[in-house]
């Protein structure tokens, strides 16, 4: 005769001491790598920026289309040059940003004579305009801590002809390089006036 005695559930077998560390190991992996690309995310959103040109202001420089990369540190370790390419605030519409060309520089007095840009009555010599008019404008003289800026396609540009000088706070950066279309790649040809006094 045997004896009846309870029975008892088996017992899950123990999680070993071996299989929580390696778990705890990965979850901590992934939770570096995690942390990292978001370190390395915010550190490329803090020195560059992407933009998509948007019209033919820049014609026949930039072109309606192309995507840049916008270098967002420049500036902040050097001076905005004439003959930059910038992206900034539009100040007419600050929920945009627009691209121009740097023509004047603060304390300068810029006038367009006839389509021909004169900064402190030096003619400006711009190798790339191809779009020109005859208009005349100004002269104007841009304050400190301000820029004159204009599109390359002078005809079809809304730049500080019309709505007056860009402030040194809304520029976002320099135009770097061309990443797409693939027919455009390669970095930004900035105008060079190093011999302009």
């Amino acid at each position: 005769m045997s004896e009846n005695r309870p029975l008892t559930p088996e017992a899950d077998p123990p999680t070993t001491p071996q299989g929580q560390a390696s778990f705890r190991a990965m979850l901590r992996e992934l939770l570096e790598t995690i942390l990292l690309a978001l370190v390395i995310f915010a550190a490329l959103r803090f020195f560059v920026q992407n933009f998509r040109i948007e019209g033919q202001s820049m014609e026949p420089t930039l072109h309606d289309g192309q995507f840049l990369i916008v270098d967002k540190i420049s500036y902040r370790l050097g001076a905005v040059k004439r003959g930059d390419i910038v992206i900034f605030n539009a100040p007419p519409a600050p929920d945009k940003d627009f691209v121009k060309r740097v023509i004047g520089l603060p304390g300068e007095t810029v006038e367009v004579r006839l389509g021909i840009v004169y900064v402190n009555d030096q003619p400006l010599d711009e190798p790339y305009i191809v779009y020109a008019n005859q208009r005349s404008w100004g002269p104007r003289r841009v304050g400190e801590g301000e820029y004159l800026v204009l599109g390359d396609n002078r005809p079809s540009s809304n730049d500080s002809r019309q709505w007056g000088m860009l402030p040194a706070e809304e520029i976002i950066g320099k135009a770097l390089l061309c990443y797409w279309p693939p027919q455009y790649w390669g970095g930004m040809e900035h105008a060079s006036y190093a011999n302009m006094p």
